[in-house]
This record gives structure tokens, sequence and C-alpha cells, in this order.
């Protein structure tokens, strides 16, 4: 069902007047359980609710699923996260986090296409305060969901060319960021 837009437009907006609660419901169960990425669900936020309504209730949404995944690390700690998480993936986050501190987290979270929901559990078992994990996370998905969203919107608006476009580009860039990650 959720490669059909209509029947997704169809299961939020039947909550009526709720559907934006359902939705940031939504967006922070999957930073937790992860059935698909949080960007898929930004294109979806702003083809029902537009690109502004989209990329907001998409951020608070991952927020909140975000300060889960920190307060369940911090809670039930590594070896917990390590049946969620592969311990490989753990340890290369610990080096970048220990080589370059926030910055490596922020560009985690700027990147589409990066596992940032795995992430947030991992830098739940670093010494970042829950308060600067939050920012981070907020600040490094804003373009990635303002982006998708905007797409959304296009596509719903009757625009596919620019949706394609849209896509094309977060696509391309997050490519490119991958190809160039240890220049």
């Amino acid at each position: 069902w959720l490669r059909d837009p209509e029947t997704i437009r169809a299961f939020f907006l039947g909550f009526g007047i709720l559907a934006p609660v359902a939705f940031v419901l939504v967006q922070a169960t999957q930073v937790v359980v992860a059935p698909l990425p949080g960007q898929v669900l930004g294109f979806v936020a702003g083809y029902l609710f537009g690109a502004v309504w989209g990329t907001t209730l998409s951020l608070i949404g991952a927020t909140i699923g975000t300060y889960a995944a920190v307060w369940l690390s911090r809670r039930y700690g590594r070896p917990a996260v390590e049946r969620l998480v592969r311990p490989a993936t753990i340890d290369r986050f610990d080096a970048a986090v220990e080589r370059r501190g926030l910055l490596a987290l922020f560009v985690i979270f700027l990147v589409p296409g990066l596992p940032d929901d795995a992430i947030c559990f991992a830098a739940g078992l670093t010494r970042i305060s829950v308060r600067w994990v939050l920012v981070v996370s907020l600040v490094g998905r804003l373009p990635g969901y303002a982006i998708v969203a905007l797409a959304g919107a296009r596509l719903a608006g009757g625009h596919p060319t620019d949706t394609v476009v849209l896509l094309g580009a977060i696509a391309a860039i997050s490519v490119a960021v991958y190809l160039g990650r240890d220049v």
C-alpha cells in the first residue's frame, strides 16, 4: 500500500482532524522500529500536508523518535543496541564521533540515505547530551525533509516533473557524499 499515494492519503486522512497527529506518531515510530526510511514518510507528508507542514510534521515526529531511541539506548545499554544495530556500524560511528565530534553526527543526519535512525541508538551510547543529539538531528534533517516534502507537495499539485527533479537532486547529493566519504 506504500506504493499507492491515494491509499496512503486515505489512510492518514481517515483520521480526520487528527491526521497530523497520526502522521507524527508514525514518523516517530519509524525512527525506533524502522520499517521504512523517514525520507519516504517525509515525501508522504509533503504530499498530504504541503511542503511547510509536511516538513514540520516530519521533523516533529523524527525528533520524538530520536529522543525515544536515545532514551532506550541509555536505559538498556550497548548489548541491547547491538541487537538492533550492527556492532560494526556502532564502532564506525564511535570512531567518527571521536575524530569529528558533533560534526560527524550532523553529517549523518544531513545526508539522506545514511542510517540516521540506527545512529540515533548509537548516539545514545555516547556522552553527547540528549539535547545536542536532538538539536543536531533536527538541524541536520531539515534540508532533506524540506526537499522531499516539497517533492511530495509538487506531486500532489500535479507537477510530476518537479518531483522527479527534486528527488533526482537529493539522490545525486547523497551519492556524491557517499562516494566522497573517505576523501
